[in-house]
């Protein structure tokens, strides 16, 4: 039998909470750009005041199992290069920037001299500034050319919602540069009357990597006079590529870069990412261009407290009789009601779309009993919004008209939310980089901070807020890509294909794999080799075979039954969880059922309706071995990696009562299976091993079962994967190693990486699996260790300190430094995807897409 796991409902145990008005009120900052220095008065915020605020009601304090102390730092200035034009000098200082800090004149130096660069600094260290300077510089020289644009520059973004962001603020640094600069943004949104001006005329033109595939490079006769004069290649928030959807960018870069070769432009890439390990490694990977790394971050920041913040348990009972602790969606929604109470701008942080909602909904509730004027000041910003939406949020956040956001990572990429005094965030986001990153979302002119990281209800949360070493004292991770997965470069030479025949001077640049790959193309019957070169074959856009998210198909369109309106999207992959017939649906905080969902056509009907509780979908998964690349002994057990195919079910639904979180009833559904070829990590063990832990028949089941939630909960800490990214199964007896076993797969085709990186780090990563699960404080397991809301087979059956001991036995077999490697990150919403796994979106099977807020689909 193999257990399996599913989406969370959401069953927010909503505990009221007396919210107090403060009558001190804090004035709102006003909103400068990051790297900017402040030109009125700015409001000064204690956030070990406003923290003090938020612990002083009743039990509240208990809640704080860590405070961080990060100190104000100063920062170092530098002068620009010589280079550097004048007028663009003058327009930098005209904004405010008198001196530059050290790290953007290095950057600026290097892209000047030819030499593609990555800027990995922290948030709000100016980035932006240490690109825009030569890049503005070289536009400014190429509008003297005879045509008016001798210099042009591509902006890359991985959402949308970052591009309008940056565009804006190029319009405004360069606005006395006249009509020297002429920025805009081309992506989906785009009017397509704008669009012919773009590609005739503007010069530095911000899109999306979606945007650059589908549209721009299979388009590129018609952006030529652009191409032949490109001269740079802005790559922003470049860590977010990252897994398949980095590999895919990487591959879509390469046939960037040929079109530029054959149109004779070599562009310089200047790329801006969070602070990372290795930087120019993945900058490298990515552009496949040697790059210079820029990691000594110069500007100065002020001080910052971070609290690690657990809710508290409930007279509630889950699964099994489980204790169960109040959601952090519940608890985040009073952090955010408390700090709008007392004028606080506050941004809060949530990994799923249904979970910003959720938090908008309760936080206008309760403000509205404290002032009804209050209310309209809090919202919700997430993906699948329609574009005037988001934007009509942006332009409120920035006008100071919102006191707090609940908002998905789509507004953690870069968006200048200048003037925040507090983050919260709503579970761990997956990796310290993406921690990081929306904590300094806050402080932006250099003024104190705020960040509170409230604890979800499952074993990695619990183990960071009672282990914050593991947060404060590790590195940040690296990016972990693979272009060379198979799956991801086949469909890449195909368009590199349809762009321009393919010749075999072109196949060093996309990899040491594109050789091999053309045969099975050829077989495949989608190219064929006509003297030197491979030309595409098929009538169809041969870009459209990939979709580079890894999402699996054309969103699927949200629509009002009564009026034919079109509420929003959902991403493909995740409609048999979140859309299927019955589920519940929520929209800018209004409540929809789904009458019906069309696969074929890709839309789901839904009406408004007020049900008392939520849904969550439950599935089945069976795995088979293809291949065992590698396997070492563990003992008389086996720890191994190779290739697995992965069948996926949604079967059924559950009601849940939104109060209490109790389950009304269950539901069948009639969805297809999908399947999956990807590579997993996966042990073995033996009779011996089961009698030395004392596991029995009876029990194996369970302790498999838990070690395997545990297992998954953890591995973040260890491998750059959302835990949307992989998914698991734990089966008693499996038909192919005929013993039993726990696998952890990735969830996309042709896998991401984070299965090997397990693999490698996976004496670590189940020493503090069993750490995890032995320390927790229940008696026979909880959310917090080895119970999962999302489990398919109801959290049964699972056996905790049969989990302890086979752990035990298992890890006394690993010899030291076997299936040991340097650790890797993570990023991630709760447990991952389907099989016994965690299954929200069945590990991209179907899920939100990574960048939960926002798809930026072109």
């Amino acid at each position: 039998m193999a257990f399996n796991h599913l989406p969370a409902g959401v069953h927010d145990a909503l505990v009221p909470l007396s919210v107090t008005p403060v009558t001190h009120s804090v004035p709102m900052a006003e909103n400068h750009r990051s790297d900017r220095s402040p030109t009125g008065p700015v409001s000064r915020v204690d956030p070990g005041a406003v923290l003090g605020r938020l612990a002083s009601g009743p039990s509240r304090a208990s809640r704080i199992t860590h405070t961080e102390h990060v100190p104000p730092r100063a920062g170092r200035h530098a002068v620009w290069p010589d280079r550097i034009r004048a007028e663009v000098i003058a327009a930098v200082q005209r904004a405010g920037i008198e001196h530059p800090w050290a790290h953007q004149a290095r950057a600026a130096e290097h892209a000047l001299d030819g030499e593609s660069v990555v800027v990995a600094t922290g948030t709000a260290s100016g980035k932006s500034l240490a690109y825009l300077v030569p890049v503005l510089s070289s536009l400014l020289d190429g509008s003297e050319a005879p045509n008016g644009r001798g210099a042009t520059t591509l902006y890359l973004s991985p959402t949308k919602a970052l591009a309008a962001d940056q565009c804006r603020s190029v319009k405004e640094l360069s606005h006395p540069l006249g009509n020297s600069v002429r920025p805009a943004v081309y992506d989906g949104d785009t009017p397509f009357e704008e669009r012919e001006w773009i590609r005739q005329y503007a010069n530095y033109v911000l899109t999306n990597p979606d945007m650059l595939h589908r549209g721009i490079l299979p388009s590129h006769p018609r952006w030529s006079s652009f191409l032949k004069a490109l001269k740079y290649v802005v790559i922003d928030e470049c860590h977010t590529y990252r897994g398949v959807f980095g590999s895919h960018v990487a591959q879509v870069l390469r046939r960037l870069r040929r079109l530029c070769a054959r149109y004779g432009s070599s562009p310089v890439f200047l790329l801006a990412s969070a602070t990372a390990a290795e930087p120019a490694v993945a900058a490298r990977r990515l552009t496949g261009l040697p790059v210079v790394e820029i990691a000594d971050d110069a500007s100065p920041r002020g001080e910052l407290v971070f609290a690690l913040w657990e809710p508290p348990l409930t007279d509630l009972q889950g699964e099994k009789g489980a204790p169960v602790r109040r959601t952090a969606t519940a608890e985040t929604a009073d952090l955010l009601t408390d700090l709008a109470v007392q004028g606080i701008r506050s941004v809060a942080f949530v990994r799923s779309r249904r979970g910003a909602e959720l938090i908008s909904v309760i936080a206008q509730e309760r403000l509205a009993e404290v002032d009804r004027s209050l209310a309209g000041r809090v919202a919700a910003y997430r993906g699948g919004y329609l574009p005037e939406e988001r934007r009509a949020l942006e332009q409120a956040l920035h006008s100071g008209e919102l006191l707090g956001l609940s908002a998905t990572t789509a507004l953690e990429l870069g968006i200048d939310v200048s003037g925040l005094d507090a983050v919260l965030i709503s579970g761990y986001p997956g990796t310290r980089a993406s921690l990081w990153q929306q904590a300094g979302r806050a402080g932006r002119s250099g003024q104190g901070a705020l960040a509170v990281l409230v604890a979800r209800d499952d074993p990695l949360d619990t183990y960071l807020v009672h282990h914050p070493e593991a947060l404060f004292d590790r590195p940040v991770e690296s990016t972990v890509l693979d272009p060379d997965n198979p799956y991801v470069l086949a469909p890449h030479l195909c368009a590199a294909a349809a762009e321009i025949p393919l010749t075999e001077e072109d196949l060093t640049l996309f990899g040491p794999e594109a050789e091999g790959l053309l045969p099975q193309l050829e077989a495949a019957r989608l190219l064929r080799r006509r003297t030197k070169a491979w030309h595409w074959t098929r009538r169809e856009r041969a870009a459209d075979l990939t979709d580079i998210r890894g999402e699996g198909g054309r969103p699927v369109q949200v629509v009002e039954a009564g009026t034919g309106r079109l509420l929003g999207t959902v991403d493909a992959g995740s409609a048999h969880t979140s859309v299927h017939e019955g589920a519940v649906h929520l929209h800018q905080g209004r409540t929809y059922l789904v009458r019906s969902l069309d696969l074929e056509d890709s839309v789901a009907l839904v009406e408004q309706a007020s049900p008392s509780y939520s849904t969550v979908a439950r599935d089945t998964t069976a795995i088979s071995v293809l291949e065992t690349e590698t396997e070492i002994p563990w003992g008389d057990g086996r720890l191994c990696y190779g290739s697995v195919e992965v069948t996926n079910q949604v079967v059924s639904f559950l009601r849940r009562r939104l109060i209490t979180g109790e389950v009304l009833g269950e539901t069948k559904l009639d969805l297809p299976p999908r399947t999956l070829r990807t590579r997993a990590v996966w042990w073995t063990v033996t009779e011996d091993q089961l009698d030395e832990a004392r596991i029995n028949p009876e029990i194996l089941g369970g302790a498999l079962h838990a070690a395997e939630h545990a297992s998954i909960g953890l591995l973040p800490l260890f491998a750059t994967c959302d835990r949307w990214d992989i998914g698991g199964v734990s089966i008693p007896l499996h038909p192919d190693t005929l013993l039993p076993t726990v696998f952890v797969y990735d969830g996309h085709p042709g896998g991401a990486g984070f299965a090997e990186r397990a693999f490698h780090t996976a004496r670590a990563w189940l020493t503090a699996t069993r750490e995890a699960i032995a320390s927790c404080e229940c008696e026979a397991g909880c959310p917090s260790c080895i119970q999962s809301p999302k489990c398919g087979n109801g959290n049964d059956p699972l056996h905790k300190r049969g989990a302890v001991r086979l752990l035990s036995v298992l890890l006394r077999g690993a010899a030291e430094g076997e299936g040991e490697g340097p650790a890797g990150a993570a990023e991630g919403e709760e447990e991952g995807p389907p099989g016994a796994a965690e299954g929200e979106g069945e590990a991209r099977l179907g899920a939100d897409s990574a960048a939960d807020g926002e798809s930026a689909r072109a």
